[in-house]
């Protein structure tokens, strides 16, 4: 495996939720390389792990099939991960979805309400009490957790107030944690990230549509989509302590400088840059 920078996570374990996934996966990857023990959490693609897994001693992952929306199933996947690895450093909240259709909210059924809220911010709640109650009867040093968010929960986004809402309300969680973990952990840290239009499975179909697409260069400054590379990238800089120990309560958003107004005319956008 790719060795990368050293950023002072070797022998630290991490719970990546949505490990299987476009930014997950890619995340788990980096982390492996500098040198972390990972949970990688799947609901249901385990195959999307036999790549990564390969080359890597057993004794540093654990793979954890969990519904984050049931509270047995999350109990369970940290009580596995604890018998595990004992003390747990960092926990990345990466699951998540987002409804590809758009749909206004007076269409919208609860249903779709319920579920997005069930998997994008209950699913968090449950997997941060676990992770708090660990680090009371194993405390870590360091320990550092990430949620992921989105410019959705920033700006808005039109036919999709559930999604919208779900990722708005992490940063509230974030800043009423903070203060919460360092009762348990006096340097323990908690951040956001908010990744704007990323080239992932889950964003694909919304990025096969070249009118859509054009608009959203029209808001970003570098005029590109991020990769799952570029998140990673960030949430490896947030766990590190070596890199980011005064950093807490933070909002970070990976965006190309993604601002809510059209900055560019339609002519001055490359496609090819996706």
């Amino acid at each position: 495996m790719t060795q990368y920078m050293a950023m002072g996570l070797k022998g630290k374990n991490v719970v990546l939720t949505g490990a299987s996934g476009g930014i997950g996966i890619v995340t788990a990857k980096h982390l492996l390389a500098e040198g972390a023990n990972v949970v990688l959490h799947f609901n249901s693609n385990q195959s999307a792990f036999d790549g990564l897994v390969s080359e890597v001693d057993g004794h540093r992952y654990l793979i954890c099939q969990a519904d984050l929306r049931k509270e047995q199933d999350v109990k369970k996947m940290f009580a596995d991960s604890v018998k595990k690895f004992t003390t747990l450093d960092g926990l990345v909240n990466n699951a998540g979805v987002w409804p590809p259709v758009d749909t206004p909210i007076e269409v919208m059924s609860l249903n779709q309400w319920n579920n997005t809220f069930a998997t994008n911010l209950t699913s968090v709640f449950l997997c941060v009490r676990e992770f708090m109650k660990n680090l009371r009867t194993s405390p870590s040093p360091n320990p550092s957790i990430i949620f992921i968010g989105s410019t959705a929960g920033v700006f808005g986004e039109a036919g999709h107030v559930d999604y919208s809402a779900t990722k708005a309300a992490m940063k509230g969680m974030v800043l009423t944690l903070k203060n919460e973990i360092t009762k348990i952990s006096k340097s323990g840290r908690v951040n956001l990230i908010n990744p704007g239009w990323t080239v992932t499975e889950m964003a694909e179909k919304g990025l096969e549509d070249t009118q859509k697409v054009t608009k959203i260069l029209q808001t970003i400054p570098l005029r590109k989509v991020a990769r799952p590379n570029d998140i990673a990238k960030a949430i490896v800089f947030l766990l590190s302590e070596k890199l980011s120990g005064h950093i807490s309560g933070l909002s970070l958003d990976v965006t190309g400088g993604m601002e809510g107004r059209v900055l560019f005319n339609p002519d001055e956008i490359d496609l090819g840059s996706i």
